[in-house]
């Protein structure tokens, strides 16, 4: 099972066995991913089922909203649909108890595996900028290298601010732009001079040089250690 549904524990039939086996194709797909140094989409898949799990554990979750339920009437008066349970909360009780219990190690581990590998691609990267920064950072360009590669990914990025319930949060999204070949002549440093011959939006952009020693994927797992590493400079 490639994905698992958020609502993975309520959807369906609610039996141990079957969920059991549903999460374990999952977290299958988890471990190969992980193996091949593919971080995400997974591992955020990952911290949020465990969030949601423990939730329900603490109670804090509300149960029978995740329940199915059938229309049984309409209330004109208060202008209302009504609905009944489909499924007795008594009877379902324990094997979401049995389910979540089971479930929550395995996927912590999985999560852990997944920390371990980001925390190493991370520790092992070189991260430094191409020629003289600005002093407006927000946007710019990722260029991504790799050992023994000439090739050269770049992106495109942009910082912004978002406020949600009262709180400030610095988000930042990242554009394809191309792929290049560097070699003694087609320096770093004259890939950023065609990028602002071309994107003349940019005239003055801040450009980051991302370099892995090992051949790690770019779109799984790079791409999201130079988000977080970009955002470190420019908060």
């Amino acid at each position: 099972m490639r994905t698992l549904p958020k609502n993975w524990i309520t959807e369906g039939l609610i039996d141990f066995e079957y969920k059991k086996y549903q999460l374990l194709a999952y977290l299958q797909e988890a471990e190969r991913d992980f193996r091949a140094v593919k971080l995400y989409p997974m591992l955020s898949d990952l911290i949020e089922h465990h969030k949601l799990l423990q939730e329900l554990t603490s109670g804090k979750a509300e149960l029978n909203k995740l329940f199915p339920k059938a229309l049984n009437g309409i209330d004109f008066k208060n202008a209302q649909l009504q609905f009944e349970q489909q499924v007795d909360d008594g009877e379902v009780m324990k094997e979401i108890s049995q389910i979540t219990e089971y479930a929550l190690p395995r996927i912590a581990s999985q999560i852990e595996e997944g920390k371990h590998i980001y925390n190493f691609v991370e520790e092992q990267v070189e991260f430094e900028p191409v020629g003289i920064q600005p002093l407006y950072n927000r946007e710019g360009f990722i260029l991504m290298t790799r050992e023994k590669r000439a090739e050269v990914h770049a992106f495109r990025y942009k910082s912004n601010i978002l406020q949600l319930a009262g709180e400030k949060f610095r988000s930042i999204v990242f554009w394809f732009v191309g792929i290049f070949q560097k070699s003694m002549v087609n320096t770093l440093e004259k890939l950023k001079m065609q990028l602002i011959r071309e994107i003349k939006e940019l005239p003055n952009p801040a450009t980051w040089r991302l370099h892995s020693p090992h051949s790690v994927p770019i779109e799984e797992t790079l791409v999201p250690i130079s988000k977080r590493l970009v955002l470190q400079q420019i908060s």
